[in-house]
């Protein structure tokens, strides 16, 4: 299996990549960098939440990944390097309102990918994981070695795959790069890239959706144990988190072993700062409202990513809020 990771190298460093999840928010970036670093990409997307407008026209196969032939029929036809896995439902609030959705589409979705990446010689995979693997924290910033605590069957669904990636590294020689992310946000407005979720979930989405409808933004909790009152996160640049994924499937390709890494910027942004920095970039006050805390909501999340910079070598670019922000606010007001 060593000669087949290293086959990318003999073809000036080019790889094919199947990108699952390739027309969300963070694989449609993902893509287009991987695209702009030389590898050749495929997308298989069910399009149930993803957009086609993040995909160039023949690059998509639009196939569910609870529906194990197809995805087996795709591995068949295209011969792959590599798989990134982003497909999976995302709503922390859904999950607790329909978990079974959620063990169904995240684990037995990625179950069936996987095999279809045994039965057919794939066995290196960069895999979407989640802060919310470590639940409350016990330590901010928060380091890889805290254990699993999720607090809601979204947190769960991803740590059952970080498990079984972990068994098929022990007993499949399947090697996995499992990448931990904090709080995706920004854009690419050069590549008509951003967020368009649907319902649309994300912090500075929302608050700039405020500032060009005028009705207010709500704000969950001001009496949090912080400076201001409101929660901290660690916000990252959505091309700095695309870049990671990039160099950890190098690392694959390599021959590099299985690992598990935060992605983040190691400082973090209350509620009230992405606000002010939302009416310093547009010129308009945000309208808000102030509700209560939901719960579950930790006080801080930031992210320690000493490791994956030691180790792989990445390091965020586009780590300042407002630069943040102006890339969101771009993209917002193109539509």
């Amino acid at each position: 299996m060593r000669a087949r990771s290293y086959r990318w190298l003999h073809s000036k460093g080019v790889a094919k990549i199947l990108v699952t999840g390739g027309a969300g928010y963070i694989g449609s970036h993902t893509r287009y960098f991987l695209e702009k670093s030389g590898h050749t990409t495929v997308v298989l997307d069910s399009l149930e939440r993803g957009d086609a407008r993040a995909v160039p026209a023949g690059m998509l196969r639009q196939v569910d990944l609870r529906d194990a032939a197809k995805v087996r029929q795709v591995l068949q036809e295209e011969k792959f390097d590599a798989v990134i896995h982003f497909a999976a439902y995302m709503s922390v609030g859904e999950s607790t309102e329909r978990p079974e959705l959620y063990f169904i589409n995240n684990v037995s979705g990625s179950l069936n990918l996987f095999d279809a990446m045994l039965k057919t010689g794939v066995k290196s995979l960069v895999f979407s994981s989640t802060a919310a693997a470590y639940g409350i924290p016990t330590k901010v910033p928060i380091t890889e070695d805290l254990p699993f605590a999720p607090i809601n069957p979204y947190g769960e669904s991803k740590v059952m795959v970080e498990k079984i990636l972990g068994w098929l590294d022990r007993f499949r020689e399947f090697r996995s790069v499992r990448l931990r992310y904090f709080n995706a946000c920004g854009a690419e407005p050069a590549s008509g890239l951003g967020e368009r979720h649907d319902p649309e979930t994300h912090l500075i989405p929302l608050v700039l959706r405020a500032v060009q409808t005028g009705n207010p933004v709500k704000v969950f909790g001001d009496d949090y144990p912080t400076p201001d009152g409101t929660c901290i996160r660690d916000y990252i640049h959505v091309s700095d988190l695309a870049e990671a994924h990039i160099v950890a499937v190098e690392h694959l390709l390599k021959g590099g072993v299985s690992d598990v890494f935060n992605v983040g910027t190691g400082s973090g942004c209350s509620v009230k700062e992405v606000l002010s920095a939302v009416e310093q970039v547009t010129g308009k006050m945000v309208p808000r409202t102030i509700g209560p805390r939901r719960e579950g909501d930790p006080p801080s999340l930031v992210a320690d990513s000493t490791k994956l910079q030691k180790t792989l070598g990445w390091k965020p670019k586009r780590a300042e809020l407002h630069g943040i922000v102006r890339d969101a606010w771009e993209f917002a007001q193109k539509g």
